[in-house]
């Protein structure tokens, strides 16, 4: 190879899931059946009815045309529909387009706000993807530092602090992915205030906020008729409906920085595609009972876990844990996060994913990923943890 590669893309680390997953040419015991903890895919398929319903479309001939870049005006309107019963949202279609997954939102939202030198305050630990493509397209990445005594939720008073002339956002993912931490209604509101304060955008990742138990409604910004002037989500049924290899995901914000990025969206992937458009359509539509139900499953499996986790003789410290995830300190106080990762894989038959690649001094932690198993399997999971002595 003799052209040159830019700079700014070899500077950042391969993919995470793809190097924990190389791992496993080292296992020492190879009859021993692995245990993913490591990406983020519920455990379950999709819907039976939504499954029956997607084959049938796959017998129009207009399910492998082009859509409008935003997505088809019915399915937006369906997605509107739902945020109106959930989050009270005074919203239209025009304020949302559908994307190719949560990811591809993230960067709509990023190339819409930023350009080169612009600064980014995010809460730590900080979804690896999200620092990987900030520093991709050379925006700054300012960390708000994880304080282990508020349990992975964000302290509005040290976000606000960061903040300086070349900000121009405030990103939260709630629930937290790593610690599947909730930032509580209240929180969110004093943050969208201090976004307000600076004329600067609150952009809340809430991929998993359909696991979220017991709350009928993650926050109140929607309900605001103003929301649009600084507040802008992103979105995923990927996780929702377990379509994520259908890269069903969402960007909410005002009609204008919808129209601009459109832009974007088009020189990125045009749209999302036709089927999993559909896909969402009929979820929002017939599947809100579904959705509760692995809500409520899914709090159980959390519970069983932590439970499990917490009982006497663990050297693993369970420090926060919610909706998808668990955030694990490990007592090997000389190794790094990836060494102990590593050989949880090759000795435990456990893949996780290191501390550090949600921030790089989070050495001490492993994020484990629950949701990717079922109920029976936790057990023996948490008793491959106590067994790992050295």
């Amino acid at each position: 190879m003799t052209y040159r590669i830019n700079p700014a893309v070899a500077a950042v680390h391969p993919p995470p899931i793809t190097e924990v997953l190389g791992w496993l040419a080292g296992r020492k015991d190879r009859d021993q059946p692995l245990i993913d903890l490591c990406q983020a895919v519920p455990s379950y398929p999709p819907a039976p009815e939504m499954t029956a319903q997607m084959k049938e479309l796959l017998n129009d001939p207009m399910i492998a045309r082009y859509t409008p870049d935003e997505g088809l005006p019915e399915v937006r309107e369906a997605v509107c529909a739902r945020y109106r019963r959930i989050y009270g949202a005074e919203i239209d279609p025009a304020q949302i387009s559908l994307t190719v997954g949560a990811s591809q939102a993230f960067w709509l939202a990023m190339l819409g706000l930023c350009q080169p030198g612009d600064e980014v305050i995010v809460q730590e630990p900080a979804y690896f993807d999200h620092p990987m493509a900030l520093a991709i397209l050379g925006i700054k990445m300012v960390p708000a530092p994880f304080i282990p005594e508020n349990a992975g939720i964000p302290d509005p008073a040290t976000i606000a602090a960061l903040i300086t002339p070349k900000t121009r956002a405030m990103l939260i993912v709630t629930p937290s992915n790593p610690t599947g931490a909730v930032t509580p209604p209240e929180i969110i509101a004093e943050l969208h205030e201090i976004a307000s304060k600076h004329d600067i955008a609150l952009v809340l990742d809430e991929t998993y906020a359909d696991f979220i138990a017991g709350s009928p409604r993650p926050h109140n910004l929607f309900t605001r008729p103003d929301w649009p002037d600084n507040f802008i989500q992103i979105m995923s049924f990927g996780k929702t409906y377990a379509l994520t290899g259908f890269r069903a995901g969402m960007l909410a914000a005002s009609a204008e920085f919808i129209r601009q990025v459109l832009k974007a969206q088009d020189t990125m992937t045009v749209c999302q595609p036709r089927i999993s458009q559909l896909a969402v359509k009929y979820g929002t539509e017939n599947l809100d009972d579904w959705v509760r139900d692995n809500c409520r499953m899914m709090q159980r499996r959390h519970d069983q876990f932590r439970d499990e986790f917490t009982k006497p003789g663990n050297r693993f410290e369970l420090v926060t844990s919610g909706a998808f995830f668990a955030w694990v300190k490990h007592p090997f106080h000389d190794q790094t996060g990836r060494k102990v990762a590593r050989k949880l894989v090759e000795e435990a038959g456990i893949l996780t994913l290191p501390g550090e690649v949600f921030g790089p001094s989070l050495t001490s932690y492993l994020r484990l990923a629950f949701g990717n198993i079922s109920d029976d399997i936790i057990p023996e999971a948490v008793a491959r943890f106590r067994a790992i002595t050295k």
